[in-house]
C-alpha cells in the first residue's frame, strides 16, 4: 500500500489525511486504485503552495491541498464530499462554471463576487480562480482543478479608496466654496487690520475642522470631536464650558459647518457675551437617538452669567452660518434667540439626516 501512494508524498497535512482516511465507502475507493490522471493532478496540487482543489468524477469528490483550507473557513472536514454540497450556498453561481470545465472548457475569472457561508453567516467575498478540466490518458475529461485565491481584502480596499477619493474631491470643492464665502462676507463687513484678524480666525476654524477629518481618514466625525476642536482656542482651563452629549456621527460637511458655527458663537461670547466676564459660562449639549432613524437630534448652545443680551439689528456672518447654512447642511432648523439670561442657539433635525453621505449639497 505504501509503495502505491507515493503521489501523496510531500503533501503536508492533507496528504497525511488522505493517506489515513478509510475510502472504502467513497465512490473513489482506496487511493492505490485511483486513476493515474487523478494521482498525477492531486500530487501536483498537494505539493503546491497555491490554493488548489481537485474535483473528481460525476460525484464531484473534493480533494484539496493545505493552502486551500483557509478558504473553507469553518466548513469542517470536506475531504471526499461533493464539491456541490460543500459550496451549496453558491452553487447557482459556480455550478455552471464547473459544468463548462467538465465539458472541456477552462474558465478564468478575476474578483468574482460570491455570498458564502463558512462562519455560520452569509458574507460577501471575492475570488480570482480558474476551473480547468483534467483529462485522462485518452483525452476524456474526468474532473477539474480549482486554482483559487481570495481577493476580498483587495476588492474592499479598492472600494474604500474610491469612496475616500470621491469624498476628498467633495471636501476640496466644499472647502473652496466656504473659503470664498468667508472672504467675501468678511471683506464686506470689515476693513483693514480688523478684516485680516477676523479672516485669519475664521479660516483657522475651518482648518481645525478639516484637520480633524483628514487626520482621522474617516468620511464622518464624532460630534464631541468637532466641538472639542472648535472650542480649543477659547478654553482657558477655568471651566467656562460645560459640554455633554452622546456619541453622534456627522458627515464631513456637517462637521465643517458646525465647527464654523461654534467658532462664531464662541467669538461672539468672548466679545459681548458670557465669556466676556469672569462669571459667565456656556452650556453646550446635544441629544440624539438611533442612527438612521426618525428620532430627533437637538443641539443647544446656552450662555449664562454674562452681561444682559440685546438683539442685534443686523445679520452678520455668524447669523448666516447658523440660521441658514447650518440648518441646510443638517436638513433641519437652526435659530439664535437673545434670551435676557444669555444668548441661545438651537439646532434641530432627525438622526437619519446625520453621518457620512448626508447633509444638503451646495
Amino acid at each position: 500500500m505504501a509503495g502505491s501512494v507515493h503521489f501523496l508524498d510531500g503533501g503536508g497535512e492533507m496528504g497525511r489525511a488522505i493517506r489515513e482516511r478509510d475510502w472504502s465507502a467513497n465512490p473513489l475507493g482506496p487511493p492505490d486504485g485511483w486513476p493515474s490522471a487523478l494521482k498525477i493532478a492531486l500530487g501536483m496540487a498537494l505539493n503546491s503552495k497555491f490554493p488548489k482543489c481537485i474535483v473528481w468524477g460525476p460525484e464531484l469528490v473534493t480533494l484539496h491541498n493545505d493552502a486551500f483550507r483557509p478558504i473553507l473557513g469553518d466548513k469542517g472536514d470536506v475531504l471526499g464530499r461533493s464539491f456541490a454540497d460543500v459550496w451549496s450556498e453558491a452553487w447557482a453561481e459556480i455550478g455552471p462554471i464547473a459544468e463548462r470545465a467538465y465539458a472541456g472548457e477552462a474558465t478564468f475569472i478575476e474578483d468574482f463576487r460570491l455570498v458564502i457561508d463558512r462562519y455560520g453567516y452569509p458574507e460577501e467575498c471575492h475570488f480570482t480562480f480558474c476551473y480547468s478540466p483534467i483529462r485522462d490518458e485518452n483525452g476524456v475529461v474526468r474532473g477539474m482543478i480549482d486554482t483559487v485565491i481570495e481577493t476580498t481584502g483587495k476588492v474592499e480596499a479598492s472600494r474604500q479608496l474610491r469612496l475616500v477619493n470621491g469624498e476628498l474631491g467633495h471636501r476640496i470643492k466644499n472647502t473652496l466654496t466656504v473659503v470664498s464665502a468667508i472672504v467675501n462676507q468678511t471683506l464686506h463687513s470689515h476693513s483693514g487690520k480688523d478684516a485680516r484678524e477676523v479672516l485669519r480666525q475664521r479660516i483657522g476654524a475651518l482648518a481645525q475642522a478639516q484637520s480633524l477629518l483628514t487626520d482621522s481618514g474617516a468620511l464622518d466625525a464624532e460630534t464631541r470631536q468637532v466641538v472639542a476642536q472648535a472650542l480649543a482656542p477659547f478654553r482657558t482651563g477655568q471651566r467656562r464650558f460645560r459640554i455633554a452629549g452622546p456619541p453622534v456621527k456627522l458627515s464631513a460637511r456637517q462637521a465643517l459647518t458646525l465647527a464654523l458655527a461654534i467658532n462664531e458663537l464662541a467669538t461672539n461670547a468672548l466679545k459681548y457675551g458670557a465669556l466676556s466676564v469672569p462669571t459667565g459660562v456656556v452650556d453646550l449639549s446635544w441629544s440624539g437617538g438611533r442612527p438612521g432613524s426618525d428620532d430627533p437630534f437637538r443641539l443647544l448652545w446656552a450662555e449664562s452669567g454674562g452681561p444682559p443680551v440685546a438683539a442685534s439689528a443686523g445679520k452678520g456672518f455668524g447669523s448666516l452660518i447658523i440660521e441658514h447654512v447650518l440648518a441646510q447642511d443638517f436638513m433641519g432648523e437652526s435659530a439664535i434667540s437673545h434670551d435676557p439670561a444669555g444668548l441661545r442657539c438651537e439646532l434641530r433635525t432627525r438622526m437619519r439626516h446625520l453621518g457620512a453621505g448626508h447633509g444638503a449639497p451646495g
